[in-house]
């Protein structure tokens, strides 16, 4: 399960809580090839674990079809990818007790909907791909150039990785192979318990690992303070996490980098080193790093939880706060953004601050409400309906905030239309900076676009000229010339009278602009009332007879146990594309939420209710034809093409799917009847299997584990009993042990992957593992746990956000930290070596009075452009010249978490009176006049091809450390129009310019989104 954008914002808030992985470096042997790295050691990151859990999909993927790279080309080759990237995680974390490896399994029918939303849409992209390839193609051998056949790769299809695909049995087969190796080979696993549960284990990875630790705690034997860690990509991991209230559990994750971000040569496109450190000779060198080489990072739950009793501390509660109950209502907010079962409110998006008002609203009507809202996974509803009433006071605001910004897009887009009107027009950077002010500074949005509106008559008006121009030269030249075919003539070039051209153009032109004076009047309404009107079709009937308000209701029940209790109905699902409002959630505590328990289906049925019908050869030839045969009778299931809407979206990935519902049972009655055709093989794949577990035969375990072999062998299987685990053998693992056809001990285990040796004298036992007996669920931090110390300060806890809908007056959202780098300089080293870049690209020769910065010639703007998120100190104590001191009128300045005292007041009405300037900044530099002891003066900034921004507040700070450059250091002076100085002193006032005390800010500068890797 995935929740986009939610690890980037958890990690921006807390960012104490992620701390960056310390790797070893292999030692490499005579002959170059770098050694194992010995894991048996203390761990270099100065904690150790006990217990490492893998989500294996978030391994198989990136292997499977890796990121910028070439994919292999069988499927062995993707099994010694994946060995790979499992040793170097277990060298990272070096588990003492135990490693699970967790596939995922048929999962519940409630996750169903979003697997078969991704595998169509994978099928898709494919379909376009192979269409585009085959149209290039026929045009290259059209041109006569003959191209190589390309046969398709076993690799092609990524959808294989689904339960009951001939691709995951052969994987479950190679790790059985791979931990037999391991345990027989690698001493620092012999002392390691390995619990493999692979697809035919039903269940999602993430929630097998969670079931584990859940059934684990509060029972005999169990030790409160082991240390977990668990390996994987989706951020709902957090949330489970926090759900165990397990205090020592850590997450391991990749570290998210963004285009442009990534710590890799862009020259030779190596990781590693940087360009100015490249030692490569060919550039065009391929990528061969190893995939599993990346930056890691844990996330560290008992800091999080610092974090969270700071944030969501209650004030003036009712009653004496227990914090776990309060981590267990976050979790339940959380649920309100989206994940894989339910589609996020349409007014909530983590990227517009929905965690930040969720938060806000729980902490400021904590009383209001009644207190908790759930209690072990159960939710009360009463207590909730009235959490989302407050939440509906800001639904209206967050709309209108959007239809704000689309409606400025849509007018700037309006604006470059005509470029031959002799108005200058916004380049697409002017309109990314356009959508950047409108998010800053919304309550100025309106007068930004009355500044647009000014130019809006004369550019629809010469547009409608210049096509009724033609149109009607057309119309002139066509009469023209029929007149003199019926006269048996041959026409000449006919022209049409210009001024009868111009009078119907004006009477055209005058029709058409009153026609879209109102469009543009009622865009508004529009774009907000579009939004409104999704579920108001249930207005004929009770708001709490509405099914989409009963669906969600029960999703967010079914969700919470989910989290705290295990699948509490496998055949539950939400059967809608949308959610509906915060304001359509009303009278909730008298639905009735029922769950019936139902069961599994099998691998097939999965794959049936998943894959499209391009991937149907995964599947047995009748199961397929039941896809693809239109007399099938769920032939309708799997369109070949369907509709991705995108409304409110800014990328692919986020459209919603218009899929057909599958009817389950539907889907049952037609497979049944093919189950007899299966043949053995595939049986094995359609069966429900359990957990296997391996020891070495030196583990203390092992003894037990042979008892029970030679009691239990000979036995049929039906009479078998399980035995439970001795935890003082096991290390204080807790369960049962059972014998079943899957286990069976050889001396020669024979190598499944081509390239690879059979594995002799083999030493390793295995044996069915049986989880504990299902239990209630504790919410708290078992008894005997040691609480890690604290390790926050006061210093360290940002105040609390401004809330993204209520954010007018200059403050970005959230700010995001910029994390600090290995070796990176900042401040006036960082000043310092831009200059010398500047001076040695440009061969400019220092001297005494100037930095060397060339005059800017005329017609060239220099402007910054978006940067990603983040504070960012620009200059330290040791000030130097201009660094960090002078603003451009797109980087917008700010204290270090905002302060209403430090905004900046740009006052854009006063654009008016310097309109007169604007031809002046294609020709002139904005300078800077700097004197020793004296604030900052900056010349009027103004964007390109639109009217001058004045009023725009450098950053100044008195001096410290070394003396300021010479003054007047830049030779050319300001324009003395004097509205700067005046603009400035009336802003900071007397009182700013007497007194002496530093003022540090930092720049906080936009971040671009982009789609969670993996399945967020």
């Amino acid at each position: 399960m995935g929740v986009p954008a939610f690890y980037r914002w958890l990690a921006d808030r807390y960012p104490l809580s992620v701390a960056d992985v310390v790797e070893e470096d292999a030692a490499v042997g005579d002959d170059g090839v770098p050694l194992p790295i010995d894991a048996s050691k203390p761990n270099p990151n100065g904690m150790e674990f006990d217990n490492l859990y893998l989500d294996m999909n978030g391994i198989i993927h990136p292997c499977f079809h890796p990121d910028g790279k070439p994919a292999p080309a069988t499927y062995d080759d993707v099994f010694k990818l994946i060995f790979d990237y499992i040793d170097h995680l277990y060298s990272l974390v070096r588990p003492r007790k135990l490693l699970y490896l967790a596939i995922d399994g048929v999962a519940p029918r409630a996750k169903m909907n979003q697997q078969r939303s991704r595998r169509f849409r994978a099928a898709k992209e494919a379909a376009d791909a192979e269409a585009e390839e085959e149209r290039l193609r026929k045009e290259f051998e059209s041109e006569g150039k003959i191209l190589s056949s390309k046969d398709k790769p076993e690799t092609s299809d990524s959808n294989v990785i689904t339960p009951g695909t001939q691709f995951m049995a052969a994987l479950s087969v190679a790790l059985q192979y791979y931990i037999q190796t391991r345990l027989n080979h690698n001493p620092s696993w012999r002392n390691t318990k390995v619990i493999l549960s692979d697809s035919n284990v039903p269940g999602e990875g993430e929630h097998k690992i969670m079931e584990y630790i859940r059934l684990q705690r509060n029972l005999p034997g169990f030790n409160p303070n082991t240390r977990h860690c668990l390996y994987g990509l989706d951020a709902d991991l957090i949330m489970l996490s926090l759900a165990t209230h397990e205090v020592h559990f850590s997450i391991l994750r990749e570290v998210i980098t963004l285009p442009g971000q990534q710590d890799k040569c862009f020259l030779c496109g190596q990781v590693g080193h940087f360009a100015a450190d490249c030692q490569a000779e060919d550039f065009n060198t391929p990528d061969d790093s190893p995939i599993y080489k990346k930056k890691y990072q844990f996330l560290n739950i008992w800091v999080l939880r610092e974090y969270l009793q700071f944030e969501l501390e209650i004030p003036n509660p009712p009653f004496e706060i227990d914090f776990e109950r309060v981590v267990d209502d976050f979790v339940f907010l959380c649920f309100f953004v989206g994940n894989d079962f339910l589609p996020h409110m349409p007014t909530l998006e983590i990227r517009e601050g929905a965690i930040n008002l969720l938060m806000h609203v729980y902490r400021k009507e904590f009383t209001a409400i009644g207190g908790y809202l759930t209690d072990a996974g159960e939710v009360f509803l009463d207590r909730v309906e009235r959490f989302i009433q407050f939440i509906t006071v800001h639904e209206d605001q967050i709309f209108q905030k959007r239809v704000r910004i689309q409606l400025l897009l849509v007018l700037c887009f309006e604006y470059n239309l005509i470029h031959q009107s002799g108005i200058p027009s916004f380049s697409m950077s002017d309109a990314m900076w356009v959508l950047y002010m409108s998010q800053v500074f919304l309550d100025r949005v309106e007068r930004f676009i009355q500044f647009i509106t000014v130019h809006e008559d004369q550019i629809f008006q010469k547009r409608v000229r210049i096509q009724l121009l033609i149109f009607l030269s057309y119309l002139a030249e066509n009469n023209e010339e029929m007149r003199a075919r019926a006269r048996g003539e041959m026409p000449g070039q006919p022209r049409a009278s210009l001024m009868d051209k111009r009078y119907v153009a004006r009477l055209f032109s005058a029709f058409f602009f009153a026609k879209y004076s109102i469009c543009v009047l009622t865009l508004y309404n529009m774009f907000w009332n579009s939004t409104r009107i999704s579920f108001r079709h249930c207005g004929s009937i009770s708001r709490t007879e509405c099914s989409y308000v009963l669906k969600y209701v029960e999703g967010l029940c079914w969700v919470c146990r989910y989290y705290y209790q295990g699948v509490c109905s496998w055949k539950w699902y939400y059967p809608y594309h949308y959610a509906p409002f915060a304001s359509d959630l009303k009278d909730l505590p008298d639905l009735e939420i029922n769950f019936s328990p139902g069961e599994p289906f099998k691998p097939f049925d999965q794959l049936m209710g998943t894959l499209p019908a391009s991937s149907s050869s995964a599947l047995p030839k009748k199961y397929g034809d039941l896809m693809t045969d239109p007399s099938s009778p769920i032939f309708h299931f799997y369109p070949a093409d369907f509709e991705i809407d995108m409304n409110g979206k800014r990328f692919a990935w986020q459209g919603v799917a218009k899929l057909p519902f599958v009817d389950e049972k539907k889907l049952l009655a037609a497979t049944r009847k093919l189950e007899d055709t299966l043949t053995e093989e595939q049986q094995l794949r359609n069966s429900v299997m359990l957990d296997l577990l391996y020891v070495n035969h030196s583990h203390d375990l092992a003894s037990h584990i042979l008892s029970y072999y030679h009691v239990c062998s000979q036995l049929p299987l039906h009479e078998r009993g399980v035995w439970p685990i001795d935890t003082n053998a096991s290390g204080g693992m807790i369960g049962y042990l059972w014998l079943c056809e899957r286990n069976v001990f050889s001396t020669v285990v024979s190598s499944p992957i081509s390239g690879l040796p059979d594995i002799e004298c083999n030493q390793v036992l295995n044996i069915t593992f049986l989880n504990p007996c299902r239990h209630d669920h504790i919410p708290k931090p078992p008894d005997g746990v040691v609480m890690p110390q604290k390790v926050l300060r006061a210093i360290d806890i940002k105040p609390l956000p401004v809330l993204w809908h209520e954010d007018n007056v200059g403050q970005r959202q959230q700010a995001r930290e910029r994390p600090q780098v290995h070796g990176a300089i900042a401040g006036s080293q960082l000043g310092e070596a831009a200059h010398r870049l500047v001076k040695n690209t440009l061969n400019i020769k220092s001297n005494d009075t100037s930095h060397g910065l060339p005059e800017q010639p005329p017609g060239h703007y220099t402007m910054n452009r978006l940067q990603s998120a983040g504070y960012e100190k620009y200059y330290s104590e040791k000030t130097s010249g201009y660094y960090g001191q002078y603003n451009h009128h797109r980087a917008m300045t700010r204290p270090r978490y905002g302060g209403q005292n430090e905004r900046q007041n740009f006052k854009i009405q006063d654009r008016l009176q310097h309109q007169e300037q604007f031809h002046n900044v294609k020709t002139e530099f904005s300078s800077l006049t700097l004197k020793e002891g004296e604030r900052l003066r900056s010349s009027s900034s103004r964007l390109p091809n639109s009217r001058p921004i004045t009023n725009l507040q450098p950053v100044f700070v008195k001096k410290v450390g070394p003396s300021l450059p010479p003054p007047k250091w830049i030779t050319k002076a300001p324009p003395m129009n004097g509205m700067h100085t005046r603009h400035q002193e009336a802003a900071l006032g007397a009182a700013a310019r007497d007194k002496q005390t530093k003022k540090v800010y930092q720049v906080k500068t936009r971040q671009p989104d982009t789609p969670e890797h993996g399945k967020q």
